[in-house]
């Protein structure tokens, strides 16, 4: 197949790639089991915790951009397209496709378009053949690879205590949050952490980013907000340039056209595509609603220990940052 730039980036529900699915989760107002995929435990009935009056929203907010920026170099180093290489995938639609749904096993690509939800289907089909080139265990051990080359060759300024530190902090979240209605995160959260400490926090990172992911699919779809019609009004809010979300996504003029159509006809762009005052407040207000989904996620830490864990990952970012990674974005 002929070679496209494609890349791929984004917060979910900050600066989602849609990325990045995806019946509704527990709003964190609501019992959580507090179980890990394939473990049972008891579920309470005693009155819900309202997890809003411990974790500020402010914090959320944090912690999820903390844990986004953390995570993100993994789709624009070179490191991930030389393994990708390696696996006999040249082309970076299908090799993102690929190392981002390897957890879920040897999935068909109709999973992978349910779950990543603002891709359109030519986008994603275009990974048909990549458990052929390779099972999704050998994927993910490359894309663990992959992170742990690019992480030493930027020099993150994490010492081995900070790194131990953040562990601590990420792992009981990871082990208490509710995956229920959360496949991306629930498929990570099961697979093996590699050796390395840095590479092994990355993951714990993964899943935690794709969890706020999957709660914030839940809040577009409770918005009535489609795979295409989100991308248009995450545009148009300036959250992404157009060009590189055109370019992935790979909805067509027409597609493009149709869903422009129903923002206009709901008041949230003017007829020329630029977002009303009444799109940008929607738009908001669906990031708020998905920090309000994400209170609960951070409540075995609370505001305090959210706000020490941005500041352990924040030198990652950082130092990709200074390398240059995301140069090609500006």
């Amino acid at each position: 197949m002929p070679r496209r730039h494609f890349v791929l980036v984004g917060a979910p529900g900050l600066e989602r790639i849609g990325i990045p699915a995806e019946s509704a989760p527990a709003h964190p107002g609501s019992t959580m089991s507090g179980r890990t995929p394939g473990r049972a435990g008891p579920t309470s009935t005693a009155e819900p915790p309202n997890w809003e009056s411990h974790m500020n929203i402010t914090a959320v907010r944090e912690i999820s951009l903390a844990v986004n920026a953390a995570h993100r170099f993994i789709y624009l180093v070179p490191e991930s397209a030389r393994q990708a290489a390696e696996l006999g995938v040249t082309d970076r639609a299908p090799a993102y496709f690929a190392f981002r749904s390897a957890p879920m096993g040897a999935v068909a690509w109709q999973v992978t378009l349910a779950t990543f939800y603002n891709f359109s289907p030519r986008a994603v089909r275009s990974m048909t053949g990549v458990w052929d080139a390779a099972p999704p265990e050998r994927w993910q051990a490359a894309r663990y690879t992959a992170a742990e080359h690019a992480l030493r060759r930027v020099g993150v300024g994490l010492t081995d205590d900070q790194i131990a530190e953040a562990r601590s902090l990420i792992a009981p979240v990871v082990a208490a949050a509710d995956y229920a209605g959360k496949p991306l995160a629930a498929a990570n959260a099961s697979v093996p952490l590699p050796p390395d400490p840095l590479t092994a926090l990355w993951q714990q990172v993964t899943v935690l980013r794709e969890w706020r992911g999957d709660a914030h699919l839940v809040v577009l779809a409770d918005n009535r907000l489609g795979p295409c019609d989100c991308n248009v009004i995450h545009t148009a809010t300036g959250r992404l340039p157009t060009p590189i979300v055109r370019a992935t996504r790979q909805w067509d003029d027409e597609e493009w056209a149709a869903a422009t159509e129903r923002l206009v006809t709901r008041g949230w762009l003017e007829t020329d595509g630029t977002a009303t005052e009444a799109g940008t407040a929607a738009r908001e207000r669906i990031e708020v609603e998905t920090d309000e989904h994400c209170a609960g996620l951070w409540a075995p830490i609370g505001a305090t220990g959210a706000r020490r864990l941005v500041e352990l990952l924040t030198p990652v970012d950082e130092a990709f940052t200074a390398a240059g990674t995301y140069a090609q974005l500006s």
